[in-house]
């Protein structure tokens, strides 16, 4: 059985678990804007393009997934029926809908700052 170094105290030992936290949030927040930035725009194609294909197309929200760009595997979608709308999430991050109106097509939501 390994024994713990002797040269390293136990001050340090509880120390690291911090140090690691600590980088784990500063990365967090040097990649955040950028990140969230993502997430919203993947959010609202995948809401505009879904919407199109569903309430003008007539396809499957299943199928609609197929117009999806490479990498927006995340991109989550529900429709509400009665409302003639899509919403697509970016989990944790964005959410953004598009509703379906006669003569205008799908519109996005405003976004909010």
């Amino acid at each position: 059985m390994a024994t713990a170094n002797p040269a390293v105290s136990p001050r340090a030992r509880r120390r690291w678990p911090w140090l690691v936290l600590g980088l784990v949030a500063a990365l967090l927040g040097w990649f955040w804007q950028p990140l969230n930035s993502f997430a919203l725009t993947g959010a609202s194609y995948g809401a505009r393009v879904a919407c199109s294909c569903r309430h003008l197309g007539g396809r499957s929200l299943d199928d609609c997934r197929k117009d999806f760009e490479p990498g927006m595997e995340l991109v989550m979608l529900s429709e509400d029926a009665e409302a003639r709308s899509v919403t697509a999430t970016f989990p944790l991050l964005a959410s953004q809908t598009a509703t379906s109106t006669e003569g205008e097509g799908c519109r996005l939501e405003p976004w909010e700052h």
